[in-house]
């Protein structure tokens, strides 16, 4: 961070700020008008809510209006699939990608009608190989194919973000890069989208750390401020759940643009009236408890903001209650049904086909509600659901 003060004005906006200024980030003031959507972890629950705000957001036609799409673990998942079907969307002369629902939503449903999750970790701990190799593979199967990096579009953006164990920084995956800003980047990296999804996805303890061999010679030129170019951090990467560092994926969205829009399918800490005494049990909540700090600290920070003025553009959660938005036209979702939905476990298993349109639902429905309150005025109001017939529950 630079050694000057800054001004009065500046040092108040910057307590507004739910990321640290770094070296290596654009320099202050540097925040450009654009448009980032934001996309949390949160498993399949979190992929699925998510396709439901995609859905309603190509109908409010802003996808072609989005400069960069960051996420992080179960997000990721969906921003992948997004990134890598982009050139066929085939959007039509208004900004409505036609065939967003048999390219992404539809696929998306597959994967969560299977378990990839539990098998993964049983393989890993009877069989050869690793727990994550063994769920990329399920994506490289199921979604991605042999594509990677260089398969998604140059706009919008897709960054999918892990955490590097090691350094305790961010790792972004991107086309144009990957890279940790105390590590170095290596340019144009020809990493499988599976194993960027696994990585960004791995939440600790039980899918485990992807490690990443790169070659320390493919390290573009530092700029002296990388205090962690040296070996092992330089042929060996150590990657788990983006959600870790960031659970919104918000870091490389809030350093660059003016508006952000935000998904949020995070989960919730529950009360237990009788902590475990013993370490595993006890060391497990504690990281829930650091993990519920950081995560309502970022969303409160977004949220004054947003309400201040300080940026443009929206916040919706999957545990909003959408009559908060005291819109007297918005879908009707009743908060204990969707809060059932918000409830919906942190995992990669199979899900009723009925449950996965109701979070689809939602997501669609507290996403126009955000939208047309704080991001887009003369929005039309949608007719109804995706999923008419599901509904968001009773």
């Amino acid at each position: 961070m630079s050694s000057e003060h800054p001004p009065r004005d500046e040092a108040s906006a910057d307590l507004l700020s739910p990321v640290e200024a770094i070296r290596t980030g654009p320099r202050r003031g540097a925040v450009r008008d654009g448009v980032a959507l934001c996309l949390s972890g949160g498993g399949y629950r979190a992929m699925l809510f998510h396709a439901g705000a995609l859905w309603r957001l190509n109908e409010a036609r802003w996808l072609p209006k989005l400069d960069r799409i960051s996420s992080v673990s179960g997000g990721s998942i969906t921003a992948a699939l997004l990134g890598l079907a982009w050139s066929r969307l085939d959007f039509d002369q208004s900004g409505r990608a036609t065939r967003l629902e048999e390219l992404v939503v539809t696929p998306l449903m597959r994967l969560a009608s299977m378990t990839i999750d539990v098998p993964a970790v049983v393989r890993g701990i009877l069989t050869p190989g690793s727990i994550s190799h063994r769920v990329e593979r399920s994506y490289r199967k199921h979604l991605f194919g042999s594509a990677t990096l260089q398969d998604l579009p140059d706009r919008p953006r897709i960054v999918i973000n892990a955490t590097n164990m090691q350094s305790g920084a961010l790792w972004r995956f991107m086309k144009p890069y990957m890279r940790d800003y105390r590590v170095g980047q290596v340019i144009r990296p020809k990493v499988s989208l599976a194993l960027a999804v696994a990585a960004s996805a791995a939440f600790p303890p039980f899918l485990g750390p992807v490690r990443l061999r790169i070659d320390p010679k493919d390290l573009a030129p530092g700029d002296g401020f990388e205090d962690l170019r040296r070996e092992p951090f330089t042929s060996e990467v150590v990657l788990c759940d983006g959600g870790v560092y960031d659970n919104l994926g918000l870091e490389t969205a809030w350093k660059r643009y003016r508006t952000i829009l935000v998904s949020d399918a995070g989960g919730r800490m529950r009360p237990d009236p009788d902590p475990h005494n013993e370490w595993a049990g006890q060391s497990h909540r504690v990281l829930d408890l650091i993990d519920n700090q950081v995560r309502c600290l970022r969303k409160r920070q977004v949220v004054s903001s947003l309400r201040r003025g300080k940026r443009k553009g929206a916040y919706w959660g999957i545990r909003s209650d959408i009559t908060h938005f005291r819109l007297t036209d918005s879908l009707e979702c009743p908060c204990e049904a969707t809060m059932k939905l918000a409830d919906t476990e942190t995992r990669l298993a199979a899900m009723p086909e009925l449950l996965q349109e109701r979070l689809i639902n939602w997501g669609y429905a507290v996403c126009d509600a955000a939208m047309r309150k704080h991001a887009d005025r003369k929005l039309v109001v949608p007719e109804g659901f995706p999923y008419p017939a599901a509904g968001v529950g009773d």
